[in-house]
């Protein structure tokens, strides 16, 4: 007799919980939702503004990616 599929889920998801794993339910951004893009461009631009007024923190990644390159010469 062939499971139905809500037996064969809760049998995969008892598998999942056997191997130490839990369910979650994340929420993220509607893409599609009209003005996404618009707002992603926004704040992209706030985050660009700020980066570009904050010598330190371009000092500080400038270092963190030297810093990254050398670990991958090594």
């Amino acid at each position: 007799m062939v499971a139905s599929v809500s037996e064969r889920v809760k049998k995969h998801r008892a598998a999942l919980r056997a191997a130490g794993l839990r369910p979650i339910q994340i929420w993220v951004p509607d893409t599609r939702r009209p003005g996404f893009a618009e707002e992603c461009r926004r704040q992209c631009l706030v985050v660009a503004k700020a980066e570009a007024e904050d010598r330190d923190l371009a000092d500080f990644m400038d270092a963190a990616l030297a810093d990254m390159d050398d670990e991958w010469q090594a």
